[in-house]
C-alpha cells in the first residue's frame, strides 16, 4: 500500500483518497481534501497554518522535550563460582599450562583404571 503525501499540508493520503491537480508545467500536486486544494489555489502557505503537520514539525509542537533519547542499561558481567568450584579454582584451572593439565588427566585415568581392576578382582 503506497501512501502519498499532501503537497500542501503534509498529511498522509491513503489509496482512493484525495485529489490530484496537474499544473500548466505538468507537475502533479496531490491534496488530501478540497480544503487543502482550495487553500493551495488561494496561494496560502501551509507552513503558516497551525493545523498542518508541516507547521507543527517546524515549530516543535507536540514533541516532548524530556524524551529525546532513551538511555539503555548495560549489563555488568561478574565472575562467579559454580556450585562445585569457587572462582579462584576455576581461574587456576583455566590458566594452568597444557602439560600440567595432560598429566592430571593421565593420573585421573590411571586411578580410574586401578579402581575398576580392584573391583573386578573382588
Amino acid at each position: 500500500m503506497k501512501l502519498e503525501i499532501c503537497c500542501f499540508s503534509d498529511f498522509k493520503i491513503y489509496p482512493s483518497r484525495g485529489r490530484t491537480f496537474i499544473s500548466a508545467d505538468s507537475k502533479t500536486h496531490r491534496f488530501l481534501s478540497s480544503k487543502t486544494e482550495s487553500l493551495y489555489h488561494q496561494r496560502k502557505n501551509g507552513r503558516i497554518l497551525s493545523w498542518t503537520p508541516h507547521y507543527r514539525r517546524i515549530n516543535n509542537k507536540g514533541v516532548v522535550q524530556g524524551a529525546a533519547k532513551k538511555r539503555t542499561r548495560r549489563n555488568v558481567k561478574y565472575n562467579r563460582g559454580v556450585v562445585g568450584a569457587s572462582w579462584e579454582a576455576i581461574n587456576a584451572r583455566r590458566n594452568e599450562k597444557p602439560e600440567v593439565r595432560a598429566e592430571a588427566i593421565a593420573k585421573a585415568k590411571a586411578k580410574a583404571q586401578s579402581k575398576t581392576r580392584t573391583a573386578t578382582k573382588a
